[in-house]
């Protein structure tokens, strides 16, 4: 897969493409069925496939802080998509400019002219330009003038449920990491390289690795059972805290805590990956370390219980 950020002056497509477009926000079972389809499309035209993403994603642009959490990083979506049949990503840098598009320039200025596309696969629900004034119509209306097709992509369901990334939201929400995982195809994770901290959990007996939760919020809060996959082949249970640590110094920057049951490695600066199984608690504060670190004991007795070890 080819990572393209923004456009050189030469089209980087001279015979054309295949596109869709997206946030792709935890690349789960709905995206999965796009970029099958995508690929089928691809593979019959000959042509390259390609995503467009957006950074920062459009809402994130519009309401700051108060735009919905992301289910990933950037990082973490590429290494998503790069299993699965796409050739390229194309990242868009959202800003003022490109906000006041009105759709009929995104399609000429953009779609045509940047990037030649020859075909797009277009969910149900897609809407571009300014005032969002660009729908499914509109694009298939211009691709008949400009030379390209469109083919509207029906939302994935699974049962009566349309899987989406707010669904997947409401359901860590609800703390109901049975849906989550249900709708993505897996289990909710996070993604991130180990970084030094206050070494205050060796302190207290239970040594954690720490990662930074580099967005501006998250989807979950609490004391989890979670497993850790990146360090070797194996994957390895402990507890996980998501949250601001608000005993030791709740300064509201997020940060995730995984203890790791029976283990001594120095994987510092290792890129691991922490899948989220069965929350036990919500994040709470302690009126000393003391009764923190009880509360600890407690915790990693009940992940333990889960996963009866």
């Amino acid at each position: 897969m080819r990572l393209i950020r923004g456009f050189s002056h030469a089209p980087p497509f001279p015979n054309g493409c295949v596109l869709t477009i997206g946030n792709f926000d935890g690349v789960h079972l709905g995206h999965s069925a796009v970029i099958e389809a995508l690929a089928t499309r691809g593979h019959e035209r000959n042509l390259p496939t390609v995503i467009m993403l957006f950074e920062p994603q459009p809402l994130e642009y519009f309401l700051a802080d108060n735009a919905p959490s992301r289910l990933m990083r950037l990082r973490e979506k590429m290494l998503a998509l790069n299993s699965l049949p796409i050739d390229n990503v194309v990242i868009v840098r959202f800003n003022r400019t490109l906000a006041d598009y009105e759709p009929e320039q995104f399609i000429q200025q953009i779609l045509v002219s940047k990037l030649n596309v020859k075909h797009a696969v277009i969910g149900d629900d897609f809407h571009f330009g300014k005032a969002r004034r660009g729908n499914f119509k509109l694009l298939k209306e211009h691709g008949e003038l400009l030379g390209f097709s469109v083919e509207k992509s029906t939302s994935y369901r699974l049962a009566d449920l349309r899987v989406s990334s707010t669904l997947i939201r409401d359901a860590l929400d609800a703390d109901d990491l049975t849906q989550a995982k249900r709708l993505l195809g897996q289990d909710y994770s996070i993604c991130g390289r180990v970084a030094q901290g206050d070494k205050l959990g060796r302190t207290l007996g239970f040594p954690t690795a720490n990662i930074k939760m580099l967005r501006r919020n998250t989807p979950i809060r609490g004391v989890f059972a979670v497993t850790m996959t990146g360090i070797d082949n194996r994957e390895f249970q402990g507890v996980a805290n998501v949250g601001i640590r608000p005993t030791i110094d709740g300064n509201h920057k997020v940060i995730l805590e995984t203890h790791l049951f029976d283990f001594n490695q120095d994987i510092y600066g290792r890129y691991v990956s922490v899948q989220f199984k069965y929350k036990l608690r919500h994040e709470m504060r302690f009126a000393s370390l003391e009764q923190l670190q009880s509360q600890i004991r407690h915790d990693v007795a009940a992940a333990k219980e889960f996963f009866n070890v």
